[in-house]
């Protein structure tokens, strides 16, 4: 079930997804919350790290990350720790996919960094309670790059980990898998632009696997919201 959000600011998203983790937090003494990377998120973290609730029983993760070294630019790890996990935030519990990475990657590497990476987010309380996903204008969502290496596997397995080596996106990928997102009590979307609007509103007609975000949209086993500002 899809629910749409129009005109929405970094502060209306923040303010939802903390009363879904304060809930959490009252339902069950503890959350769990997913995060995207890149520079779309920036001004809801820092919207969302100034909400009051009780941050020291919540526990980030991220839907994805890029397998570079955390001092990297383009680590989503040292993305949320500058942006996200300050100011009221910072007692959250953040479990990050790896620490050290070998100069060089291939598939045996990358199959070892999922493996270490299940091992790190298994202490965390399942299923997650939100998932923040984003969205790139090829329709992908999380590090589900249509077509690329590790694509199908990604959407098919029951694992909560697969890596994807994007052939459209610098750097090789691990990310939460599809069936990983749909075990989320709740799923929320965030779009900006009228572009990655038209992109939303064609994935929004039917399942297809060129476009990986229909597949979240197009589901009846977790909700989700969709917020267009």
């Amino acid at each position: 079930m899809i629910t749409e959000h129009t005109n929405a600011t970094p502060a209306t998203l923040a303010a939802h997804i903390a009363d879904a983790l304060r809930a959490a937090i009252t339902a069950r003494g503890q959350a769990s919350l997913a995060v995207s990377g890149g520079r779309s998120p920036i001004p809801l973290f820092e919207a969302l790290r100034e909400q009051e609730l009780d941050w020291s029983q919540v526990t980030v993760v991220l839907v994805d990350e890029r397998v570079v070294p955390r001092d990297h630019a383009d680590s989503n790890t040292a993305l949320v720790a500058r942006h996200l996990l300050q100011g009221k935030a910072v007692a959250a519990r953040f479990l990050p996919f790896f620490r050290e990475l070998a100069p060089k990657f291939n598939a045996e590497v990358l199959d070892a960094l999922v493996r270490d990476a299940s091992e790190r987010i298994a202490a965390l309380p399942w299923p997650l309670d939100v998932a923040v996903l984003g969205m790139g204008e090829d329709a992908h969502t999380a590090s589900l790059f249509p077509g690329a290496p590790g694509y199908a596997r990604a959407i098919a397995t029951d694992d909560r980990l697969a890596w994807v080596v994007p052939d459209t996106a610098p750097h090789a990928r691990i990310s939460l898998t599809l069936s990983a997102l749909l075990a989320a009590r709740e799923l929320v979307l965030s779009i900006a632009g009228e572009s990655k609007l038209a992109v939303y509103r064609r994935a929004a007609e039917r399942a297809d696997e060129a476009m990986p975000i229909s597949l979240v949209l197009n589901q009846s086993q977790t909700p989700i919201s969709v917020w267009m500002t």
